[in-house]
């Protein structure tokens, strides 16, 4: 399964291009063939089709018909597309963009540095402010601070606060650069973030949790100078919000916290060492909180050695079945073939396979294995940890929610949290390129077989324990410890 996050961002690059349409290449053909490719290949359409409607389907096609017709860039086409698409769901589905919309005239960088030449400037020498900094007696706004891939330091100027690029990963801001302002005049509270292209995204939601993080509407900020010391619920939470690898750590003597931030196959091996450095305190200690809060979907294998670990009775997993076309079959003929795929030779027999056996039945919807349910067993059911609990929210979808179907079986879990994303009934994204490569198609390759009767998409999972709004999401962590432990 695929990045369902990612899979969204990802039709949103494309609003950085701005380059005209070749007379073959206009939206009115790209939306053709993209709705032809998806109404014949993609697993979900005729179900969300028997949902929704052919009257709904009907309506949308003659409202987008119209917009793209007024679509004179890749940059206006590729939302409308994107738009279309998400009538069937709101994930494992992308308009993702190629390197052919980047501009064969000038670099990125000299394009940018051109277009944003004067833009609003603050001068401030980062020697002289940190020397200001080192003067102040409390802790507010001011300071340096960093959001990927920016350092930003924050100035009061009157009643605003304002942020300037002191380094920049984005070839968009160059040091010196207005990148926020917080504006607090005539007693209301308001924000303005330039997101990486320059657009302005505004908020009136301004929070300095602690000391060292500020979040400005959906963006958080962690301050690099002067670092201040935290309340420990703070430094925890932040951690665990900022980490980009899996991490144990002890909560106390009956408690350990298990930090997941993602599931993609790249994380395996660090999630596998994880697990095995601390398996003996795992295995020795009463409570484990696993936290895999924003998620970020990616491959079931990830969590393969999470289970033995939380294990009480057989796991019952209902598989999928994949529409044979064509197009999508091509797909095993990609993992025999495309080095980039990494198939191991066994791998690679049952690839073919399963190409073999879809080529057989082309226009129907097949199941690859023996049986509608597999059962998983170990032969341990461990004594500790006793209770387990899974801290999730609405940013986990797709690989995430697969794990949480698994994992709640134990009689050891409790989820913890708010409805997951609801991405999963529909999945196995495949990506294709459009006639003229400016762009690819993904859609999905495969349905499960729960449905209709236990359906997660546009619906997401729900916790054992609703961690409400009352509830700061820093003290979520402490919440769980206190119910695990029995307080």
């Amino acid at each position: 399964m695929k990045n369902f996050k990612a899979i969204a961002a990802s039709s949103l690059f494309t609003l950085l291009s701005t380059f005209t349409y070749a007379q073959d290449c206009n939206c009115t053909k790209n939306f053709e063939w993209v709705k032809k490719t998806f109404e014949e290949n993609d697993a979900g359409f005729q179900y969300a089709l028997k949902q929704k409607g052919n009257q709904a389907y009907g309506d949308l096609n003659k409202r987008i018909s119209e917009k793209v017709k007024s679509a004179k860039t890749f940059g206006e086409c590729s939302p409308i597309l994107y738009e279309w698409l998400t009538f069937f769901r709101s994930g494992h589905v992308a308009i993702r963009t190629t390197a052919k919309q980047q501009s064969p005239k000038s670099t990125p960088t000299e394009k940018s540095n051109n277009q944003f030449a004067n833009w609003e400037t603050l001068s401030v020498e980062t020697p002289d402010f940190k020397k200001y900094l080192d003067k102040k007696k409390t802790a507010d706004y001011e300071g340096i601070w960093y959001t990927e891939p920016y350092t930003i330091g924050i100035k009061k100027k009157g009643d605003q606060y304002i942020g300037f690029i002191i380094e920049s990963g984005a070839e968009t801001w160059t040091k010196g650069q207005v990148k926020l302002k917080l504006d607090f005049s005539n007693g209301k509270t308001n924000s303005v973030y330039y997101m990486r292209d320059h657009s302005a995204v505004e908020s009136k939601e301004i929070a300095l949790t602690g000391k060292n993080n500020l979040q400005i509407g959906d963006f958080n900020l962690s301050r690099i100078y002067p670092k201040l010391e935290d309340e420990t619920k703070y430094a925890q939470y932040f951690k665990s919000l900022n980490a980009n690898e899996p991490y144990v750590e002890k909560l106390n003597e009956n408690t350990l916290y298990f930090r997941i931030p993602s599931f993609q196959a790249s994380k395996k091996q660090k999630i596998d060492s994880v697990i095995a450095a601390n398996k003996s305190k795992i295995l020795s200690t009463e409570n484990l909180i696993i936290d895999i809060r924003n998620g970020t979907g990616g491959s079931d294998a990830s969590y393969s050695n999470i289970l033995p670990l939380i294990y009480t009775n057989p796991i019952r997993t209902v598989g999928v079945e994949y529409l044979s076309t064509k197009l999508n079959n091509q797909r095993m003929l990609d993992f025999i073939n495309k080095p980039e795929y990494g198939f191991s030779e066994d791998n690679k027999k049952w690839a073919k396979t399963s190409f073999d056996k879809l080529e057989k039945e082309q226009g129907q919807f097949i199941n690859l294995n023996e049986n509608v349910v597999t059962i998983t067993k170990y032969d341990t059911v461990h004594q500790y940890p006793k209770n387990v609990g899974i801290i999730i929210n609405q940013k986990n979808g797709s690989t995430d929610e697969q794990f949480l179907l698994a994992a709640k079986q134990s009689k050891k879990v409790k989820l913890f949290g708010t409805t997951t994303f609801g991405v999963l009934d529909v999945s196995n994204m495949y990506y294709v390129p459009s006639p003229c490569n400016e762009f690819e198609l993904g859609y999905s390759l495969s349905r499960s077989m729960r449905i209709p009767d236990f359906t997660i998409d546009e619906k997401g999972l729900q916790p054992d324990f609703y961690l409400d709004r009352s509830i700061p999401l820093y003290e979520w962590t402490e919440h769980v410890n206190m119910i695990l432990n029995g307080k």
